[in-house]
């Protein structure tokens, strides 16, 4: 069996490190396309090499997150290949080039972390999972949540529950961030005394938005630490003294720094799932958010751009007692490569 696994940003690096294994393990051919929707090195080739995974077969380097230029290079590499699987991550624009052009080629589409939603149509993301979602054979859901939201909705393919794939790489890694990193000391802080910030969402990022982020950071009565995406940096005007802004960090040194951080604020969905794992309160500047576990158990606050909700999320926050195991044990991996294997 042969698999091709189409990867284009940050969270979909993290997330195909435990799965190439287990595929590996498992017996199964894989090959990685990566479409180069992330492009600038220390969000892209960072991760390929601290996560130890192999260097993709295919580089698209197209350096745009337009799914339509995109799916010339994955039809290509689906005619060579041949595969028997297209394996494709999460919601964003190369999940959807590599859906679409595996449906074109006649190659049956397996999905991870299928069956989110967030209810919020304004959002391309939530667009991008309905529609990956009807046309995939294969349908990997994190939850029984997301399994009966596909039910409802009267998918045609597959649906197994197989846990979050990112928990897998959470759960391995983070302890070994924490002892190799020297991020917080270089920076000069201390754990559980500052705040981890991360906003990169192509509507966070509009000026007048954005800005109103920035002026709640600021109101932060802690320093704020902001690894900024380079299209947010390029928004970014003048910030609060209590902010800096730092360039994109690797994996290793960003789980140490968030793993340790007193709150996290954040728009990023696979940051939000980490908070939780880490035992950090969250606070989302977004209306919704697909992970809405996180948020009825209190561990997140939805603050939108709001700069006083923003402040007083961040004051108050606090994890709650009780914090029942969410999205996945750590063999979520193994899982989908049983359910390829399957096939």
């Amino acid at each position: 069996m042969k698999v091709l696994s189409v990867v284009g940003n940050r969270p979909q690096f993290i997330k195909s490190g435990p799965v190439s294994v287990a595929l590996r393990d498992a017996g199964i051919v894989e090959v990685v396309l990566h479409t180069g929707q992330h492009w600038d090195r220390a969000l892209s080739e960072v991760f390929f090499e601290e996560l130890g995974l192999g260097a993709p077969a295919y580089r698209l380097d197209l350096h745009t997150a337009d799914p339509s230029a995109m799916e010339p290079g994955i039809a290509d590499a689906l005619a060579r290949e041949r595969p028997d699987w297209a394996l494709v991550y999460g919601d964003t624009n190369s999940t959807r080039a590599g859906a679409d052009a595996a449906v074109a080629a006649g190659v049956r589409v397996a999905h991870v972390e299928a069956g989110l939603r967030s209810g919020d149509l304004s959002m391309p993301e939530e667009h991008t999972r309905i529609a990956v979602d009807r046309i995939a054979a294969l349908l990997l859901c994190p939850d029984e949540r997301s399994r009966d939201v596909l039910r409802a909705e009267g998918v045609a393919g597959r649906i197994e529950v197989v846990g979050d794939v990112m928990a897998d790489a959470s759960f391995r890694l983070a302890p070994i961030a924490r002892e190799r990193s020297k991020i917080l000391s270089e920076l000069g802080v201390a754990p559980r005394a500052y705040v981890v910030a991360t906003i990169h969402r192509q509507a966070n990022v509009q000026p007048n938005r954005l800005a109103r982020i920035v002026d709640g950071l600021g109101r932060i009565a802690e320093p704020v630490v902001f690894p900024a995406h380079p299209r947010t940096r390029a928004a970014l005007g003048a910030v609060p003294a209590n902010v800096r802004v730092l360039e994109p960090l690797g994996y290793l040194d960003m789980a140490a720094l968030s793993s340790q951080a007193r709150v996290i604020v954040t728009d990023s969905g696979g940051l939000q799932k980490e908070a939780y794992w880490y035992g950090v309160p969250c606070v989302t500047t977004r209306p919704s958010t697909e992970w809405k576990d996180t948020v009825e158990l209190g561990a997140n606050v939805l603050v939108d751009d709001d700069p006083v909700r923003i402040a007083k999320a961040v004051r108050d926050a606090h994890m709650p007692d009780e914090l029942p195991p969410l999205y996945g044990d750590g063999a979520a991996a193994a899982r989908v490569a049983a359910s390829l294997a399957r096939s």
